[in-house]
């Protein structure tokens, strides 16, 4: 079955990296758009980046452009987060998904993603 296994959470102060990884497996990796979502306490699931099957293309919410960037290992089914410049309101379970459409149209949308990991936990203390 489809596995997505989030890795690289933990607790970072303010100002400090993180680079998360998403390990997929049971799936043709290579054929999905990958994305990150983060859900804060009592907040809704947010996007955060997405990336494109060639890794050509990538997208990222404005309240992170600049500090995180996405990438995609083909070789490895492997997918990752870096987090630069890490702020308190960073603090949130981070969780990748996989889209076998994904489309610019539809990288924000949640519900439009086919799997999901269970999520890693990032806090950002000030």
């Amino acid at each position: 079955q489809v596995q997505l296994v989030e890795s690289g959470g933990g607790l970072v102060q303010a100002g400090g990296s993180l680079r998360l990884s998403c390990a997929a497996s049971g799936l043709t990796f290579s054929s999905y758009g990958m994305g990150w979502f983060r859900q804060g306490p009592g907040k809704e699931r947010e996007f955060v980046a997405a990336i494109r099957r060639s890794g050509a293309l990538t997208f990222y919410a404005d309240s992170v452009k600049g500090r995180f960037t996405i990438s995609r290992d083909n070789a490895k089914n492997t997918v990752y987060l870096q987090m630069n410049s890490l702020k308190p309101e960073d603090t949130a379970v981070y969780y990748c998904a996989a889209d076998d459409s994904m489309t610019i149209a539809t990288i924000l949308n949640a519900l439009s993603y086919d799997y999901w990991g269970q999520g890693t936990q990032v806090t950002v203390s000030s």
